[in-house]
């Protein structure tokens, strides 16, 4: 069953933000755009990477009104053992959400359940709380921020544009397209 345009289950967690641990919640997800940024597991490989690359861009997903939450089933314990001893996690001002128990990870359709980890899946959600853009790769294939934000922009702009849509490769200030019985056949 496809998650696009289904309402975020409830969910309570804790997590890491600023150096602080904090309650997060599935209301906190609302009122505002959200990027929800699965991964499998602290301590790891590929996830560092990943995790990196966001706090690069993160000041860009900030100047759209977008919150990111990095959600793992590490515990936030785990979280702020990893930021304190990695480089690359050390620059996340965003929130890291644990999800030990896997909840958030079912609610998201990513749970692995027989290694206890969740899938890479990044789903992007809008202020009402329902899910706009869902993406799920394999464990050993990284994600990239700057296509995450063009695809952030293209969803904000859709849900800004009733009517109009975003074709392939589109990118803020360009052309979009007023589907319509004129352009059948002819794209």
């Amino acid at each position: 069953m496809s998650l696009i345009n289904t309402e975020i289950k409830p969910f309570k967690a804790q997590a890491l933000k600023s150096g602080q641990f904090i309650e997060v919640s599935d209301a906190d997800l609302k009122g505002k755009w959200s990027v929800v940024f699965f991964y499998p597991a602290d301590f790891t490989f590929v996830c560092p990477t990943e995790l990196e690359d966001l706090a690069d861009n993160y000041a860009e997903f900030q100047k759209l009104g977008v919150e990111i939450y990095s959600v793992s089933t590490d515990t936030h314990f785990a979280h702020k053992a990893w930021h304190d001893t990695s480089d690359a996690v050390k620059k996340i001002n965003y929130t890291m959400v644990g999800d030990p128990t896997g909840t958030i990870s079912r609610n998201f359709g990513v749970m692995i359940e027989e290694a206890g980890l969740a899938d890479r899946g990044t789903f992007v959600i809008d202020p009402s709380g329902k899910i706009q853009i869902v993406e799920i790769t394999a464990g050993g294939i990284g994600r990239d921020a700057n296509e995450l934000l063009r695809k952030v922009k293209a969803a904000q702009y859709v849900a800004a544009h009733p009517g109009e849509v975003c074709p392939a490769k589109w990118k803020e200030g360009e052309k979009t397209l007023a589907p319509s019985l004129d352009l059948v056949g002819k794209i």
